[in-house]
């Protein structure tokens, strides 16, 4: 953004937030909606503000599974969202106590996506279990009524998506970020406008008529009944007061 990776400076904060950047995105598949996102710079800071916020929005449950790609930072942040604090007992012996640490509880399912590349090209996926065991992971598996496979198509394809969506993604684009903050919005604005607004064609399904029923991601998760208009949405309170 405004220029690019190789130009910036990291002594000077004006480009803090030039250059590369990412949307960290937790997607969920089944109704393709987005539940976070956060932009920025690929960090731990914002890696954890991502699953901060989406414990708080699905209100702490644990997911069926769990799946990343290989950036090592998502380990560290699913467990330090999810795992249970552990204060060892003390041995009564010489020497230094075990610090206290934190470990996955049971039913947190994480497996984190390899691609091996070729040319540029993927010519394999495999996946690694991180949290969890093959069983639990493969059991988790098979309640999902999209994907038998562990993978990360379905983020990687609304990417797609958004960047049909966003002109300030599109590759090689004149149409490039300049201001951060304006990046910042409109990525909010396209990625959550998404959920409510823009009817997806895999969610709809026939009515008692026979006719096909258009469905948003936020109405096959249940968050409401209709599609809405960009109108609505805009001027839905953000915030409502009982």
């Amino acid at each position: 953004m405004g220029k690019k990776e190789k130009h910036c400076d990291p002594d000077n904060p004006d480009d803090a937030q030039q250059g590369d950047n990412w949307d960290h995105v937790a997607f969920d598949p089944e109704h393709r909606l987005v539940v976070p996102v956060v932009p920025g710079k690929r960090t731990s800071e914002n890696v954890r503000l991502l699953m901060n916020d989406f414990k708080e929005r699905t209100e702490g449950r644990l997911m069926n599974l769990i799946t990343t790609d290989e950036y090592p930072v998502y380990e560290t942040e699913i467990l330090e969202a999810y795992g249970e604090n552990i204060v060892p007992e003390r041995s009564g012996k010489p020497g230094r106590p075990r610090q206290p640490y934190k470990a996955p509880p049971t039913g947190l399912n994480y497996a984190a996506v390899h691609k091996t590349r070729v040319k540029g090209r993927v010519t394999k996926i495999d996946y690694r279990v991180i949290f969890g065991t093959a069983a639990t992971v493969m059991a988790a598996l098979a309640l999902s009524t999209v994907s038998k496979a562990i993978n990360t198509a379905f983020v990687e394809r609304h990417n797609g998506t958004d960047r049909n969506r966003n002109g300030r993604k599109v590759r090689k684009t004149y149409c490039f970020s300049k201001d951060w903050q304006v990046h910042e919005a409109v990525t909010y604005f396209t990625m959550y406008s998404y959920n409510f607004c823009w009817p997806v064609r895999t969610l709809r399904v026939k009515g008692t008529d026979g006719a096909w029923e258009q469905r948003t991601p936020a109405m096959t998760a249940g968050l409401t009944d209709h599609v809405w208009s960009l109108d609505e949405w805009l001027s839905y309170p953000a915030v409502q007061y009982e």
